[in-house]
This record gives structure tokens, C-alpha cells and sequence, in this order.
């Protein structure tokens, strides 16, 4: 396990590494050879970065995106997978096999087709259409895995809750919500994973002044190509936030998902 955890860690420390190399010392050598010598390592490429307006409004477009679309999926989710779970109405068997059937349809299909619906309503190119996107395309897996997780609680547990006058709403609120914390927290962990990381959608539903950090970053390949004084820094500080959420709540990942991948 070490041996995986040391591998699995150094591209990592190697561009944090780089990220505190100027240009010219890039040009010397690789970033191992900074281990040598660690007194030349500094955080003026970080300084110089924050800096410039074009990458921290990117780093804030990318909260701005990825915050919201975490929210709406789990939002959206959690009352779908209730829903599907414990209501009964016509045809839910056939609409949740539906809605299981979604996952297995790329991305890359609906590309042209939302952004051409996108055009029509006037929302193509800003944050709220890359928001919209990202909540369509992550609800299917989002109500699967909560409406697996909460068939599992017991339903003499919701029967009791019924008897004593509980609504749909207050047995949702107050006893499915914190039973089902694992799973949601999982679902959140994963969807802002995912949201962050994301080029492709922001590359073509986001213009300019709404790119995220992904973006801002590959244009800066497309145009300067060599900039790793920019670069390095630029990526590490868009890797470090899911870095720190996974090892933060890395608990919820198996306890989540292993509870809601059976029923």
C-alpha cells in the first residue's frame, strides 16, 4: 500500500514541485532535480497567477458552476429516489427503468442538440447553461443510487412515522434525509468531482467571460504552449480543491456507494 500510495503520489508532488520553479530553472532540468537544491523553489508563479483577472474570474466561474450543479443534482435526486422508492404511482417501475436506461448514453450525443436548444432560449455560452447541463446529465446515476439507498430503510420505519401524522414532506425531511446521509454526501463528493474537473462541456457551452479553470488553463497551452510557470501553478491550484474534498470526506465514498449499489 505504500508502494501504490508513492506512485499514485507523484505526479502530484511533482507539479507542486514545478509550480515553485521559475522558467528559467524549468529549462535546466526536470523538477526532481529541484529536490537538490530547494532554496530556488518559491511562490512568485503563484503570486504572478493570482494576479492575472483572466485566471482567478476562470477560478471563480468554476465555483460558480460547480456549487450550483452539486446542489441541483442532489437536490433533484434526493426527492426523485424518494419518489421512485416509497410512492406508488402509474408507471414508476417503467419510468425509473428509464431513467436507468439514461446512463448508458454518452455525453457526447447530446452535445449539439443542447447547445443548439441553449441558443434558441438564449442561455448559450453563460454559466447557467453549463449549470443546466451538468444537472441534466448527472440526475440519471444521482436517482439511482439514492433510490437504492433508500429502499433499503426498513418500512415499518416509514409506517411508523405515517401513523403518528408524518406528511410525505416531514417523513422526507426528517427521516429520510438523515438516514440517507451517506449515500447524498457521496452523491455530492462525486457530482463536484465531476463539475470541477469538467473541459468538455465548459469548452463548448461556456464562452469567454464564463470559461472555468480547466479552460482558462488549456488556452493558455493553445497559445503560449511552453508557459510552465504559468501552467503549473494554474493546474495544481484547480487539482489541490477535489484533492482536499476526496481526502476530506473519502469515508463517504465506499460507505455511500457500496450501501446503494444493492438493493
Amino acid at each position: 500500500m505504500i508502494v501504490v500510495a508513492l506512485v499514485w503520489l507523484t505526479p502530484t508532488v511533482g507539479l507542486f514541485v514545478a509550480s515553485l520553479r521559475s522558467s528559467a530553472d524549468q529549462d535546466e532540468g526536470g523538477w526532481w532535480t529541484a529536490l537538490a537544491h530547494p532554496g530556488g523553489l518559491s511562490f512568485d508563479n503563484y503570486s504572478h497567477l493570482l494576479d492575472d483577472s483572466g485566471i482567478t474570474r476562470a477560478l471563480w466561474n468554476t465555483v460558480l458552476i460547480s456549487v450550483p450543479a452539486t446542489a441541483g443534482v442532489v437536490i433533484l435526486a434526493a426527492l426523485a429516489g424518494y419518489a421512485f422508492a416509497w410512492l406508488e404511482f402509474p408507471g414508476r417501475d417503467w419510468i425509473f427503468l428509464l431513467v436507468v436506461g439514461m446512463l448508458v448514453v454518452p455525453v457526447q450525443i447530446g452535445l449539439l442538440p443542447i447547445a443548439k436548444l441553449f441558443g434558441v432560449i438564449g442561455i448559450f455560452g453563460s454559466i447557467t447553461g453549463v449549470v443546466l447541463f451538468h444537472i441534466a446529465y448527472g440526475l440519471p446515476f444521482a436517482v439511482f443510487l439514492l433510490r437504492n439507498y433508500f429502499a433499503q430503510i426498513p418500512r415499518e420505519t416509514l409506517e411508523a412515522a405515517r401513523m403518528d401524522g408524518g406528511s410525505e414532506w416531514t417523513i422526507f425531511l426528517r427521516l429520510i434525509l438523515p438516514m440517507g446521509r451517506p449515500a447524498i454526501a457521496s452523491l455530492a463528493i462525486f457530482q463536484f468531482l465531476w463539475v470541477w474537473n469538467d473541459m468538455l462541456v465548459s469548452l463548448i457551452f461556456a464562452d469567454s467571460g464564463s470559461q472555468p479553470l480547466t479552460v482558462a488553463l488549456q488556452s493558455q497551452v493553445r497559445q503560449f504552449g511552453a508557459n510552465i510557470d504559468v501552467l503549473a501553478p494554474g493546474a495544481f491550484l484547480s487539482l489541490i480543491v477535489p484533492l482536499a474534498v476526496f481526502f476530506a470526506f473519502q469515508r463517504h465514498f465506499v460507505e455511500g456507494v457500496m450501501a446503494g449499489s444493492v438493493k
